[in-house]
């Protein structure tokens, strides 16, 4: 239904399209139909049909909850390895796992802060890095490789 300010015309898109290029109401319609690309084949409703993008950006965000994921269960292992495995003694040899945690901790928890608080062009940058050559499925295997080390050596000590 449409108001015409200019004219005080009323009535529905069918009546404004034919009074606006002087045809019938079934001329106006096919116009219609065919500029919006409506037809016996595509009915209205399949132009209401999700679009792809929705689809696309479902899929992005399920890879930005997976990366935000691996990369907070590294950081907690990273927080974890930073004081037990930390030297007792100035004399005492620096484990690797403590080495790694003062490397890598601050770098980890900024990127994770930037996938939790940045605007979706960064965290779209972020998550195209972390999936570059792999890096994030990498770190994700590392993951699984460790706790599974540690629940094997867990339950050895326990037998």
């Amino acid at each position: 239904y449409f108001y015409c300010f200019g004219c005080g015309a009323t009535g529905d898109v069918i009546d404004l399209v034919a009074r606006l290029f002087d045809l019938s109401s079934y001329e106006a319609a096919q116009k219609l139909a065919q500029d919006f690309g409506i037809g016996p084949d595509k009915p209205p409703a399949a132009a209401a049909l999700p679009k792809p993008e929705r689809l696309l950006l479902k899929a992005y965000r399920q890879e930005e909850v997976r990366c935000l994921r691996v990369l907070c269960d590294y950081l907690h292992l990273l927080e974890s390895w930073k004081v037990q495995y930390a030297p007792k003694t100035p004399e005492d040899v620096l484990d690797d796992r403590f080495v790694e945690a003062c490397q890598m901790l601050d770098y980890v928890e900024y990127l994770a802060d930037l996938l939790i608080a940045a605007e979706l062009e960064q965290r779209v940058k972020i998550v195209e890095m972390l999936n570059k050559d792999g890096l994030i499925a990498g770190l994700e295997e590392r993951l699984d490789r460790l706790k599974k080390e540690d629940g094997a050596y867990e339950k050895q000590n326990a037998a």
